[in-house]
Formats: structure tokens, sequence, C-alpha cells
């Protein structure tokens, strides 16, 4: 069933949109885990409908209250299926010493049930650049030609944590690689994850169909290798078009909220050296469904510990 999001978005709250296909910044609130329901129902519709909303000036906000928050939206899941070592709780770090998250991806979609909804909050900011995009997929899903929607309803996806961004310096000289950097890889590597995903899936709350890809995507089933490729490069690219995407210049206190279900985001690495820091907190979500109604298999790994099923 698809759910008209306009008329449940909450009228008070100030909803700017910033772009025809995604993206909204919502003024006047202050976020907390003491919003009225209403409120907090009024975010999660402006979030359906713009897929990425954006927050300026919560400097109020500290790993306690953000994740207070997030527990408005659902249940939290925990801060990664392979690094657990952060001591904050239900948050992953997003530090830029770990490496740049300089890629096309969705958050963990190498697990059956992906998360639903992302959470980014800005703690330590490079001077310039340090920019984060990302792409409406369920546009990018919409606006293809009927031919490629026909190929894409039938296609299904091996995700894999071994072909995430931490892991794409292996080819580095090894004296050359930062040992805090390599260590993170090692860990984001110790387990792993694989799980077959339609490249199609259905929204369990808006009813859109969406292209499930990105930098997770080892192979798609039944292609050779080249095949493989040329596929996943040309859906890819039309997820990626400048009209899918909305791009945000971070600045202390902001606070990102998306839609994982029906975007991709790209970190920008023009920041130099900088120090660049967000706190990321995940809700829990369920385990894809193709058009066809068939639910997504994990080959490798039980995700159970890191995430219940919404």
């Amino acid at each position: 069933m698809t759910l008209d999001v306009t008329d449940s978005v909450d009228t008070r709250l100030a909803v700017r949109k910033l772009g025809s296909g995604i993206g909204a910044r919502i003024d006047g609130v202050r976020l907390g885990g003491d919003l009225p329901a209403e409120t907090v129902a009024g975010i999660r519709a402006a979030l359906l409908a713009n897929k990425v909303v954006f927050f300026r000036d919560q400097h109020h906000l500290d790993d306690a209250r953000q994740q207070e928050f997030a527990a408005r939206l659902g249940t939290l899941t925990q801060p990664h299926p392979t690094v657990r070592s952060t001591g904050l709780g239900n948050i992953l770090p997003i530090d830029a010493q770990h490496g740049k998250a300089n890629s096309w991806h969705s958050d963990v979609t190498f697990v059956d049930r992906i998360p639903a909804i992302s959470l980014l909050r800005a703690v330590t900011i490079p001077a310039y650049g340090g920019t984060t995009t990302w792409a409406n997929t369920a546009i990018a899903y919409e606006t293809l030609p009927a031919s490629l929607k026909a190929l894409a309803d039938r296609l299904w996806a091996v995700h894999t944590n071994l072909y995430d961004y931490a892991g794409t310096a292996d080819e580095h000289r090894i004296g050359g690689v930062d040992v805090k950097e390599r260590s993170y890889r090692e860990e984001f590597r110790s387990d792993t994850y694989e799980t077959e995903h339609p490249v199609v899936r259905v929204h369990p709350e808006t009813g859109e169909r969406v292209l499930l890809l990105g930098h997770f995507v080892k192979r798609l089933v039944g292609l050779s290798a080249a095949e493989s490729d040329a596929i996943f490069a040309l859906l890819q690219a039309r997820i990626t078009r400048l009209e899918n995407t909305v791009r945000w210049q971070w600045a202390p206190g902001d606070l990102a909220i998306w839609d994982n279900r029906a975007t991709q985001h790209y970190g920008v690495a023009d920041y130099d050296d900088l120090p660049r820091r967000l706190h990321r907190v995940t809700i829990a979500g369920d385990v894809p469904v193709s058009i066809d109604g068939v639910r997504s298999t994990a080959r490798t790994g039980d995700a159970s510990t890191y995430s219940p099923l919404a």
C-alpha cells in the first residue's frame, strides 16, 4: 500500500525543500527525546517525502541526546555488525583517520536487515570541504526507461562487507598505510557478511520501488563478471545523476537524517588531511522484499546480534 506522505506532514514544521527530487531543511525544532509525538511524526513524514532532511544549530545534542532522539524514530541498532569497540553506546564514529567514505553506498546493505534510517551529527568539521551528497534511489528507478525497469526488476545482487570503501586501499604499500586506518579496516573485515538482495525492492512504508545497489555489491547473480560489471555501472550511474542528488555543507551543530532504504550517499574527500568526525546512529529496518514478494537471503553471517527486525 502506498503512503501519501504529503497528507501527514506536520504543517507547523518549517520544511524547506532543497531540490525537486531530494532534500529538505527543517527549522524551528530543538531535537531531543522529549519532542511531542506529533512533531516526531511530522519529521518522519518529511523524511519519507524528501528522503533526507537537515537540521541546523542543534548544538545541544551530545551522544546521549542524539541516541534519545533517534530512539523516537525506531529501535536502535548496534553501532556496526563488525566494528563494535566504539565505547559510545549505539553510535558509530565516522572519522577521517579511519579512512574516507568517498564511495556511493547505502548503509550496511551487506546484512539481510538493512537499517531503515540513519542519523549523522557533525562533531568535528574541516575548515573547507568535507561535504556529503545523497542520491534518491526511488526517482532513479522511476525515471528508468521501461526496458531497463524490466531488466532491473528481475535482477538480484550479492552484497558483502569485503567490498566496502574501507577495504579499497589494499594495493597501498604496507609501510604507507596509517596504522589506525589499517587497524580499522581489519576490524571492519573481521567477520564476513554476504546477502542476496533484489536490485529493486519495495519500500515498506511508501510502497515505492527503489534501486538497491551501491559499493557493497560484489556481483549480480547469474551473470558473468563482465555482464555484472556493465549492468551495475549502468544502473548505478542512473542513481547518481546530479538531478537525483543533494549536497550538504556541514557546519557545527548540524544533524542529517536520511531514509537508508531510498538513498545512497557519498562523503566528498576534498579536505586534505584535516580532521573530520561525525557520529552516526542507525534505526533497525526490515528484510527487503522484491516486487514479487521474495525476501532477501543471508548467505554468510548472522546479523541478529547487530539489529533486531523492525
